[in-house]
C-alpha cells in the first residue's frame, strides 16, 4: 500500500488570509468605497494640476490660451451689436440719450452692461422708466417713457421748470409763452404739492379761464390769483372743497364778478371778502357814512 501523505497534491486553504479578510471587510464600508472611487482621483488629479501650475509660464500660456478662446466665441457675428434703436423718446431727447450712453457700436454683447446703461437712461429728469433690451439682428433697443408736462412751476423771476404729475421736473422752460396750455403754479415747495394744485385746478371748474396761476404760502396752503387782481385765499386743509363751496356762492351770487380783490377761505364757513378801494368808498356812501380823511401814508 502507497503512502499517501507524501505524494498527495497540495489543496489551497479556502480561508482568505487576514489582509485579504481586512480589505473585504473595509470594501464593504460605505465611506471607503467613496473614498476610494472618488476621493483618491480627486485627489490624484489635484496633485497633477497644482505640480503643473507650480510654473509661472504654464499658468500665463494656459490664462492666454482661455482669455483668447473667450475672445473669438464673444467675437461671432450673431453676438454683435450695430445698431441702437430708441423707442418713445422725441428727436430732441432721442439724441441726448445717445450722446450720454456713448455706445461705442459695432461691439459685442457681452461688452454692454445694459443695468448700468439703463441708470445712465433714468438719470435725465425727463424720463419716468427705460427699458434696455437686445433683439436679434445686432439691435439694441431703449424703450423710453418720457415724463408728461403738466405743470409749469416759476421757481424765480428768471427761472420757469416744467413738473408732471406727482411735482417731478421734467425740463427747463426759457418763456412762459413756450407753453400757454400748461397751468402756472409758484411758490417754495410748490412742486412738493403738485397734485394737490392739479385738484384745484380740475375743481376750478369756471374759473380757468380767469386764472392766472396758483402761489404756495409757507409750504402749506395755496392762493389762486385770477384776473382784475382778485385773490382767493384758500385753506391748508381740505381747499379742494372750499373752492368747491366759494364755486356755488358764485353761481348764486355773481359773486367773483364784483369789485372784491380777496376772498379769504382760510376761517372755513365763513369766507372774508376784502373789496376794492372804490368799491369800499361806494359802500360808505351808499350806507350814508364820511368818507375816511386820507393818513400821511397816503399823501
Amino acid at each position: 500500500m502507497q503512502s499517501l501523505g507524501r505524494h498527495a497534491p497540495f489543496r489551497r486553504d479556502p480561508a482568505p488570509s487576514r489582509w485579504a479578510y481586512r480589505m473585504q471587510r473595509l470594501w464593504l464600508t460605505p465611506l471607503f468605497r467613496v473614498l476610494f472611487r472618488v476621493g483618491l482621483p480627486a485627489f490624484v488629479l489635484a496633485m497633477v494640476v497644482g505640480l503643473v501650475l507650480m510654473d509661472q509660464g504654464r499658468r500665463d500660456a494656459i490664462s492666454g490660451g482661455i482669455a483668447h478662446i473667450t475672445e473669438q466665441f464673444q467675437s461671432r457675428p450673431e453676438f454683435r451689436v450695430n445698431v441702437m434703436a430708441i423707442e418713445g423718446a422725441s428727436p430732441d431727447l432721442a439724441d441726448a440719450l445717445r450722446a450720454r450712453l456713448d455706445v461705442k457700436l459695432p461691439a459685442s454683447s457681452f461688452d454692454l452692461d445694459l443695468d448700468a446703461l439703463r441708470a445712465k437712461a433714468q438719470q435725465f429728469d425727463a424720463i419716468a422708466s427705460a427699458e434696455l433690451r437686445l433683439r436679434s439682428g445686432g439691435v439694441l433697443q431703449v424703450v423710453v417713457k418720457e415724463r408728461e408736462p403738466m405743470l409749469i412751476w416759476r421757481v424765480s423771476d428768471d427761472r420757469l421748470e416744467m413738473l408732471d404729475a406727482s411735482g417731478h421736473r421734467v425740463a427747463a422752460l426759457a418763456s412762459r409763452a413756450d407753453r400757454p396750455d400748461l397751468p402756472l403754479i409758484a411758490g417754495e415747495g410748490a412742486d412738493v404739492a403738485a397734485a394737490e394744485a392739479l385738484a384745484l385746478i380740475d375743481a376750478a371748474g369756471p374759473l380757468l379761464p380767469r386764472m392766472r396761476g396758483l402761489v404756495r404760502q409757507s409750504e402749506r396752503r395755496w392762493d389762486m390769483v385770477l384776473d382784475r387782481d382778485q385773490r382767493i385765499l384758500l385753506p391748508a386743509e381740505n381747499p379742494v372743497q372750499a373752492l368747491e363751496a366759494l364755486l356755488a356762492l358764485n353761481t348764486a351770487d355773481d359773486l367773483l364778478t364784483r369789485d372784491i380783490t380777496v376772498i379769504d377761505l382760510r376761517l372755513g364757513a365763513r369766507p372774508v371778502l376784502r373789496l376794492a378801494p372804490h368799491a369800499l368808498v361806494e359802500a360808505r356812501r351808499a350806507r350814508g357814512l364820511a368818507e375816511p380823511k386820507p393818513t400821511e401814508s397816503d399823501l
